[in-house]
């Protein structure tokens, strides 16, 4: 029988991740390296950097955010997790046949307002229509552009065994306030998508670690637990983190009890781990925690020897866990 996409091939897990890697990355331009990077650092004076998303999350509308700002704010801080100033914006819509033009309006106004938040320009876009039954809505493409603020650009193959892990704030707002929004939960406490730009938090943090940065990365798809085997694998360390360090969100934390999800495998628009020097994680810790989207920051582990690609949790019981990328179908239409 003929192999078939699924959904789990697009869920940011281990499937998502072999597809891209046997399919995909072969036909990429070899000298600019084949890692699973947020962004490409093109070559030349100019330091530019470019990144490409696409975003489908459903319903359109939702606590904290729409599908407008997280289309601008997933392109920023793709640009900023390898250390570039976001600078320019493409949009391509696919709005299916008989969609509300309200609904386009309130994306529109969304993104409009979120580019003046982070000093983005739109300076292009693509507009399209689908027949009815085969777009689901309103589907969005971005093409981002930057440029480097230093000489060195974080990546996920520049962690080194000693690095510390520090993390913005608790996990999983996203993906529940997604679930919530469907209908599929109900919650006695309201829980908000964390959708929100992070190229000002990153400016702090570089400024305060410089090259020290080793690497920064989003946990969107997959979460954290997709976002620390990427690391691991590409830089070829082990990676420990402290379930009791971790920044909590009760609301959060009780519907994942509820439903039998992992926190950390469950969708993020707001949060960033960067792996730095120890000589600059203090520095870096006090930066993040000064900055609104990092006051609940928290050094939660530290990168180490080996097993290398192997990332660990050690839990409040005081034992140790593996902690696997995601495997089959998380939340569909969350990013």
């Amino acid at each position: 029988m003929a192999e078939r996409i699924t959904l789990a091939h697009g869920g940011g897990g281990v499937q998502m991740q072999e597809l891209i890697r046997r399919e995909l990355l072969p036909a990429c331009d070899e000298t600019l390296g084949r890692a699973l990077e947020d962004a490409a650092l093109l070559p030349g004076a100019e330091r530019i950097v470019l990144t490409t998303d696409s975003y489908v999350v459903r319903p359109a509308v939702f606590p904290g955010g729409d599908l407008g700002r997280l289309a601008v704010c997933g392109t920023v801080n793709d640009l900023a997790m390898r250390g570039a100033q976001p600078a320019y914006l493409s949009l391509g819509l696919i709005v299916e046949e008989g969609t509300e033009i309200e609904l386009l309006r309130t994306v529109m106004r969304s993104v409009q307002k979120t580019c003046v938040e982070t000093g983005v320009k739109l300076v292009t876009g693509d507009f399209k229509v689908v027949e009815k039954h085969s777009g689901d809505g309103i589907f969005a493409n971005t093409t981002g552009v930057g440029f480097l603020r230093s000489r060195s650009a974080p990546s996920v193959s520049r962690a080194r065994p000693g690095d510390k892990v520090l993390l913005n704030g608790p996990l999983g707002q996203h993906g529940v306030a997604i679930l919530a929004a469907r209908g599929e939960l109900t919650l006695q406490a309201t829980v908000e998508s964390d959708c929100a730009p992070l190229s000002d938090l990153v400016e702090a943090l570089l400024e305060a670690g410089g090259d020290g940065v080793h690497t920064l990365h989003d946990p969107t798809r997959g979460g954290l637990a997709a976002a620390l085997n990427e690391i691991a694998q590409t830089a070829g360390v082990a990676v420990e983190v402290s379930e009791r360090n971790f920044p909590r969100d009760p609301g959060v934390e009780g519907a994942c009890d509820l439903l039998g999800l992992d926190r950390l495998q469950v969708a993020n628009e707001g949060k960033l781990v960067a792996l730095v020097a120890p000589e600059v994680a203090e520095p870096v810790l006090e930066a993040m925690r000064g900055h609104a989207s990092g006051r609940q920051a928290a050094l939660i582990g530290e990168a180490l020897e080996g097993p290398a690609g192997r990332v660990t949790l050690r839990t409040v019981l005081g034992t140790r866990r593996i902690v696997d990328s995601p495997s089959g179908e998380l939340l569909p239409r969350i990013c």
